[in-house]
């Protein structure tokens, strides 16, 4: 019986237990949902606190940014305003100039009607007149008109000699001007700024970390471009380039576009510096025969050889007091058309002729002869128009002028090379032969002073008076001038002037 019990009395306490814990689980649970849903409501309550702070700053913005541009269309209607009063304004101007240019315009033909009308009764008045004349005469115009002139002719005829005379010196003068009127035609409608080159050109370097690998170990990289382009290679001449140094312009421009494409690739080595340079050279080549069909083409010469045309393009690259020969080349030949069109010419010869004239340069240090022999042996080559070869050759004087296209040339020659801007010497040269040119004309007996102007191309003597007669001064302004001719090297020629001036003062007491 007592075990019954003791099994009843623990099933009771484990009953009780089970209903204690699932009492107390149920109490904690009730309060643990209280909490969460306060914790919500908080939350709910911060969001519309903030959802109320972010309308009231967004309706400020909104009022503020409405008064912007409320504030901003009153002044563009202002200035829409002023553009519609400024136009009316302007309407109303140009309506009173209209009128007046209407009346003015009616004013005007009224005078044209009324000069017709007095003309034309002049030339009936004077059709009255001659033919009173002739009536009272008893000779025609024309009968009259020979009857004067045969007694002029003999009763005047020294004066008509003296009259002839004149009118022949009158032509010389007015052909002389019409002859400067197509200089300057010329010289104005191509006398442009013409490309130069210098001796040296400059490589950027990217970074001086390149400067190492340039020269590499000991110096064999920059050795082996040196010997490989026939350039002198400058590294800490000027700071962040490279410069390269040459007489020759081929070999000058060949090195600058081998260092770019190596410097570009950060792999400089003996190999790959003689692959950039064969490179290099297939570009540079293409580049002259680039330049020599442009040039052929901007000159307006047609139908020559392609070997011919790259010949011509690499003149480019050589320069002639600073002018770059080859665009010289060019503006001479539409110098010498403008004036072989003017003065009845072959203006094609002409212009191949000018075109063509410097072509023995190319190979001038390479070859015997100078360059004008060069030339013609290279034109006769490509089988080139004799008279283009004739119209090339005299451009130096070294042969006769056969042809009007030989002078046309040589003075488009003189005119490129000696117009102001078209060529430039060193500072050192300029100054040399501005004090040799003073020399000359100090040196000599009764000269006082001597300027040198106009860049050397004129002179002023001033001389003594007392010393030396007007006679005397244009002797000695032969003299200098051949003394000129005789020491000096220039392009173009050189003006002197000898300035012989007296003065008399006198005072009234």
């Amino acid at each position: 019986m007592q075990p019954i019990l003791l099994l009843s009395a623990v099933a009771a306490a484990l009953l009780f237990g089970i209903g204690s814990g699932y009492y107390l689980r149920y109490l904690h649970a009730l309060s643990k949902k209280s909490s969460v849903e306060l914790d919500l409501k908080e939350k709910e309550l911060e969001a519309e606190e903030k959802g109320l702070k972010i309308i009231e700053k967004a309706e400020a913005k909104a009022e503020k940014l409405e008064a912007e541009s409320k504030a901003e269309l009153k002044e563009r209607e202002e200035q829409i305003k002023h553009k519609e009063e400024r136009l009316e304004k302007r309407e109303e101007l140009i309506d009173e100039r209209q009128i007046t240019f209407d009346s003015e315009k009616e004013a005007v033909r009224e005078k044209i009607d009324q000069v017709k009308e007095i003309k034309a009764q002049l030339d009936e008045r004077k059709g009255e007149l001659d033919t009173k004349l002739e009536e009272v005469a008893g000779l025609s115009k024309e009968d009259a008109y020979n009857t004067v002139v045969e007694r002029m002719e003999t009763e005047r005829a020294d004066d008509l000699a003296h009259r002839i005379q004149k009118l022949s010196m009158m032509g010389e003068e007015t052909f002389e001007k019409q002859a400067q009127n197509i200089l300057l035609a010329a010289i104005h409608r191509v006398g442009n700024n013409m490309p130069t080159n210098f001796m040296t050109a400059n490589v950027e370097l990217p970074s001086d970390d390149l400067k190492g690998k340039v020269i590499g170990k000991e110096g064999r990289n920059v050795r082996c471009f040196e010997r490989m382009t026939g350039v002198d290679v400058l590294i800490d001449d000027t700071p962040g380039y490279i410069t390269l140094s040459s007489f020759d312009t081929i070999r000058r421009e060949i090195a600058r576009v081998a260092l770019e494409t190596l410097l570009k690739d950060g792999r400089i080595q003996p190999a790959k510096i003689e692959e950039a340079i064969d490179k290099a050279r297939k570009e540079v080549a293409q580049t002259v025969r680039k330049m020599g069909e442009k040039a052929a083409f901007d000159a307006g010469v047609q139908n020559l050889h392609p070997e011919l045309m790259t010949i011509l393009g690499r003149l480019h690259f050589r320069t002639s007091y600073g002018q770059n020969v080859l665009w010289h080349s060019v503006e001479m030949a539409h110098i010498a058309a403008i004036i072989a069109e003017e003065t009845g010419a072959d203006v094609a010869v002409a212009r191949a002729g000018a075109l063509l004239h410097d072509i023995g340069k190319t190979v001038s240090h390479e070859v015997q002869g100078t360059h004008v022999e060069i030339g013609i042996r290279i034109l006769q080559k490509y089988n080139v128009d004799e008279q283009v070869i004739l119209a090339m050759r005299a451009h130096h004087e070294e042969y006769p002028y056969e042809t009007p296209e030989s002078i046309i040339v040589q003075v488009a020659d003189s005119l490129s090379g000696a117009r102001p801007g078209a060529r430039r010497d060193s500072i050192e040269n300029y100054i040399k032969r501005l004090t040799e040119l003073e020399a000359i004309a100090t040196d000599l007996v009764g000269v006082q002073k001597a300027f040198a102007i106009s860049a050397g191309r004129e002179i002023r003597v001033m001389v003594n008076p007392d010393e030396l007669s007007d006679l005397q001064a244009n002797t000695l302004a032969r003299t200098i001038a051949g003394n000129i001719e005789a020491q000096l090297r220039y392009p173009g020629e050189i003006k002197v002037h000898v300035i012989r001036e007296t003065r008399v003062i006198s005072y009234a007491r």
